[in-house]
């Protein structure tokens, strides 16, 4: 074989190879697409840390559409803890805060007697596609624009959760039906178990921006 000939092979081969590589990359960050959807601005007007246990962390930007442009770590929100730390924008924190203590808190006692003291967070910022459905639009996750809740622990220790309590005892029912209903005050998306399977086993709260402004609840 010529060196000619061995070259020109060699250099279609590292062409097929970088063609290859750009497909499998394009292929691990495309299961999503970001198409038509609007970050949050990155500034808020309350800081998380004034109204809780809360700190800054790095900006997050994927370079794939997922980005937090004004990212914190918060721990607890006013008098209620979180189960694990919850990635968001700063906008997130006070409409949480807002609802946990103008909301969750008054419906506790109405409802139990008692207040909530805990939230189990499902899930916060995460890099992945609605319902994690390969294929469909990026999921508000991805912004560090939602939250998904799936349990409230109460001051005796009894926790009410999503999956059990929504067809649960009448007074789990009465609480969170409550709850996910008055969350569409303060969120552009609040969705269930009666929304489909893929929240059958928590609240989701989001602050997706529409274009014509409209709120989402199921």
């Amino acid at each position: 074989m010529s060196s000619i000939s061995f070259l020109r092979k060699l250099m279609v081969a590292v062409a097929v190879a970088a063609v290859l590589t750009a497909c499998s990359s394009s292929k691990k960050s495309g299961n999503f697409t970001t198409k038509g959807l609007r970050p949050p601005e990155g500034s808020c007007q309350v800081k998380p840390s004034r109204i809780g246990l809360a700190e800054k962390i790095s900006n997050i930007n994927e370079h794939n559409g997922c980005q937090v442009p004004n990212a914190w770590k918060v721990e607890q929100l006013g008098s209620v803890a979180f189960s694990q730390p919850a990635v968001m924008n700063c906008g997130m924190a006070d409409p949480l805060h807002t609802w946990l203590e103008d909301v969750v808190q008054p419906t506790a006692q109405r409802s139990f007697g008692e207040s909530i003291v805990s939230i189990d967070v499902a899930a916060s910022y995460a890099c992945r596609p609605r319902n994690n459905k390969s294929g469909a639009k990026m999921s508000e996750h991805g912004f560090g624009n939602a939250i998904d809740i799936a349990a409230f622990t109460l001051e005796s220790g009894r926790k009410v959760t999503v999956e059990q309590g929504w067809w649960g005892s009448s007074d789990e029912r009465r609480f969170l039906h409550t709850v996910h209903d008055r969350a569409c005050g303060e969120f552009h998306t609040v969705l269930g178990p009666d929304s489909g399977r893929s929240h059958r086993d928590h609240l989701h709260l989001d602050l997706q921006n529409r274009e014509n402004g409209s709120v989402y609840c199921r």
